[in-house]
């Protein structure tokens, strides 16, 4: 689970949430493959074995599946799962920092909700 990541995040954590972001957006849908490990990596200008760790985090929630030789495709299903998961990580994780956030910066949640195009 990352709750999308932050800064603070390790590496592997923050790959592991633009593919996340990647695949909830739609832009990697049931069936299609995933860049490849070396790809991704020169891509992100991040180390192989950081990708493939966080490639590995998919292929262990159930995400993915791997296909010797061929690469790692995205299952049936992954998308409403990885969702689900990320929602729960977002309320446990994030969500009450935000909030510790705006209570200490005198905010109202509502104010904010209406002024969401700013």
């Amino acid at each position: 689970m990352t709750a999308l990541s932050n800064e603070d995040s390790p590496v592997y954590i923050r790959l592991r949430a633009t593919i996340a972001a990647g695949i909830l957006r739609g832009d990697y849908a049931a069936g299609d493959q995933l860049p490849s490990v070396r790809a991704f990596a020169a891509e992100h200008g991040a180390n192989p074995l950081t990708v493939a760790k966080a490639y590995q985090s998919f292929q262990d929630d159930g995400y993915v599946e791997v296909r010797r030789g061929v690469g790692m495709f995205v299952l049936p299903g992954a998308v409403e799962a990885l969702r689900v998961a990320e929602r729960a990580a977002f309320v446990d994780t994030q969500w009450p920092r935000i909030r510790g956030y705006i209570d200490l910066l005198g905010l109202d949640v509502a104010d904010l909700v209406e002024r969401e195009g700013v």
